[in-house]
């Protein structure tokens, strides 16, 4: 029987529980050095078995050998959060404790539901579109955005956090996958995206419409300079600025930015020298008719910031954050809509662009209809 694509990566992907569970139960396996041998065996039979799938597709995509890797890691990183939080027991205690101690920490087990929910579906429907010839790029754009943010916090915050003396654990195991993620973020803006076809009288007549008459457009663009003064007050609460109003909300609303884990000071770092810029040039495109640009990279910052978000607001309330460092009960409402709004803005803003392109087209030849798509 020939199954589908998608069934056969996630066969493959659920092997990841039964692997771990065998190396925390084979004393003789557990060695750093086998482990990660083991690592390096195992993602590589990943690997074969997926050539072994496309061998029979003359022209296979690259990006088939990637979504199939980070399927099987979601699966592991699923393993681990429910581990961590008693749902299961017996997979990752030797694991965790001697080759990544980090991923006990909150920050790591809420990036595991994430992992193991959003991720893995993401790449299970990627792959079940790409095995049916249907468009997929909009959607891998979300996942790489997503992937990307959620690597570079992961290795930077345990650099600078109390992980740091795992340094070669870090670097080794998880530096090729923000390599794999970035280049396939690279290799998805490359390529042509899908536009609808829209008649040129109705892309000249939404461009010549002023801010206030897209009231949408005006609520988003005052949301978005929302988020830039957010992003800006939190880098500074994080670079200690000693102004009062920064005291007092790393004191009193969110002293998880405090944390010595190192990954919450990362992630405001990230928004504030990234995001900002990004949030910035999204104001722009929403000023600026023919910003054509706004249709992928929107859905890259929904997909970085839904994920950097849910994996802080989660970790600032877990038990394995010290209490100390979690959100005050008194708090935990503004605190709560502050960060559920400032993760919702980008989503929104991506939603706005994919379902109503026009604004956002350069000119097209007069005469096209609106049925159908085109490729650009």
């Amino acid at each position: 029987m020939d199954l589908p694509t998608q069934i056969r990566v996630l066969i493959v992907s659920l092997t990841a529980p039964f692997i771990l569970y065998t190396i925390n139960r084979v004393s003789l396996l557990q060695d750093s050095q086998i482990l990660l041998a083991i690592g390096i065996t195992v993602l590589t039979t990943v690997l074969l078995l997926a050539k072994l799938h496309v061998k029979r597709i003359p022209t296979a995509d690259p990006l088939f050998y990637v979504f199939a890797v980070f399927s099987f890691t979601s699966v592991v990183g699923i393993t681990n959060t429910l581990q961590q939080d008693g749902y299961i027991k017996g997979f990752m205690d030797f694991y965790v404790s001697k080759a990544e101690p980090y991923l006990s920490s909150a920050h790591c087990i809420m990036m595991g539901y994430w992992d193991g929910v959003v991720h893995y579906g993401l790449l299970l429907l990627m792959l079940h579109l790409m095995s049916t010839g249907k468009s997929f790029r909009s959607l891998a754009l979300v996942w790489a955005g997503s992937i990307v943010a959620n690597q570079i916090i992961l290795i930077v915050g345990i650099l600078v956090g109390k992980y740091g003396k795992n340094l070669q654990s870090a670097l080794w195991r998880n530096a090729p996958f923000l390599v794999l993620s970035i280049w396939a973020a690279a290799k998805l803006l490359n390529r042509p995206r899908e536009l609808s076809i829209i008649p040129a009288d109705k892309v000249e007549a939404q461009q010549k419409k002023g801010l206030l008459s897209r009231p949408v457009d005006l609520l988003l663009t005052l949301a978005l300079l929302g988020s830039v003064i957010f992003t800006v007050f939190r880098g500074l609460v994080v670079l200690e600025c000693s102004l009062d109003w920064c005291f007092s909300y790393i004191y009193q609303y969110e002293p998880y930015m405090k944390d010595n884990v190192g990954f919450p000071k990362v992630t405001m770092l990230l928004f504030l020298f990234y995001a900002l810029p990004l949030l910035t040039a999204c104001v722009y495109g929403l000023l600026t008719p023919g910003c054509i640009w706004m249709l992928d990279w929107t859905l890259v910052i929904a997909g970085a910031m839904a994920q950097t978000q849910w994996t802080h607001i989660g970790a600032s309330v877990h038990s394995r954050t010290p209490f100390t460092y979690r959100v005050p009960k008194d708090e935990w409402r503004l605190v709560m809509t502050l960060n559920l709004l400032y993760a919702v803005v980008p989503v929104l803003l991506a939603v706005r662009c994919y379902v109503d392109q026009a604004f956002f087209m350069k000119n097209v030849p007069l005469g096209q209809t609106s049925n159908g798509k085109k490729m650009k």
